[in-house]
């Protein structure tokens, strides 16, 4: 990444300058800003501004995630708009899987400085085709005291179609590379706080007058088109959803990730547009677009 910012080994953020036009993107639970960098790339050379923060507890131990909450990932995700909205008129703020969610509660916290959302295979529930049946009993069973000790386990297929890149994202996984490939065990502490997350932005949906752009696989293995149908339900402003038919759960590293690349641009600059013509626009604090009379 010639064109990134360089930052130390113990933080996976990825920083690509651009345009005027900024998307934030978050990661998924246990998971690493590594999954979306070839969509950040994809969408940096398209022209735009690019920021995906490693949010706080993730890439490291699964200590480390237990002793954050759900509102320190936040935090992390706010800070990656505070950094954009100081180059950008126009922000998109989303993310993968459970990062779709923190996009979605950061529009509730700042809806002035939101101008559109990008939920990729948006998560609010377990229930795809490679959980076991009894999954929707998950959460249910981590409020008791006897699952303190539980861990939501990866398993094949890992979220990924792809056998080459599925190969890649394992071997890292039990390597215990989680800076590059997550963690292989969520732990209950962690799940637990998740899903205090989609109490929050269930509440919140309604409230949510920024465009959105849903990318959902058919054949998600975690988490199924139900929670896109129930996103688009209740969303309070225009909703705009593409279905993958070739992809499971990490849809920025699958087979489709180029047309995921290519839609969010598409979807990025009508909303870049429609913001200006509206007056949305934010002036940058740096840069040209700032001028003075």
């Amino acid at each position: 990444m010639n064109d990134a910012t360089v930052t130390p080994r113990t933080d996976q953020t990825i920083h690509l300058p651009g345009g005027p036009t900024g998307i934030l993107l978050a990661h998924g639970l246990g998971g690493t800003p590594v999954e979306l960098a070839f969509v950040a790339r994809g969408l940096a050379r398209a022209g735009y501004t690019v920021h995906c923060p490693q949010l706080a507890g993730h890439c490291g131990s699964e200590a480390d995630l237990v002793a954050t909450r759900w509102q320190d990932w936040s935090a992390s995700l706010s800070a990656g708009l505070e950094r954009l909205r100081r180059d950008c008129d126009v922000v998109l703020v989303g993310g993968l899987s459970m990062g779709a969610l923190l996009g979605l509660h950061l529009a509730t916290q700042q809806p002035d400085a939101v101008d559109g959302l990008v939920l990729l295979a948006p998560t609010l529930w377990f229930d795809g085709w490679s959980l076991p049946w009894a999954s929707f009993l998950l959460r249910a069973f981590i409020a008791t005291p006897i699952a303190k000790r539980y861990k939501f386990v990866e398993r094949h297929p890992y979220g990924i179609k792809d056998d080459r890149v599925r190969a890649l994202i394992a071997k890292a996984m039990e390597l215990g590379q989680s800076q590059d490939a997550g963690l292989l065990a969520t732990p209950s502490a962690a799940l637990r706080q998740m899903w205090l997350l989609v109490d929050a932005v269930k509440r919140e949906l309604k409230s949510i007058r920024a465009p959105a752009l849903i990318i959902h696989p058919r054949e998600d293995d975690i988490s199924s088109l139900a929670n896109t149908f129930y996103l688009q339900k209740r969303l309070g402003g225009l909703v705009e959803t593409l279905v993958l038919d070739d992809s499971y759960h990490l849809v920025t590293l699958d087979r489709q990730r180029d047309l995921v690349i290519e839609r969010t641009a598409s979807f990025a600059a009508w909303t870049a547009d429609r913001a200006r013509k509206g007056g949305r626009a934010h002036p940058a604090v740096a840069g040209a677009r700032v001028t003075a009379a």
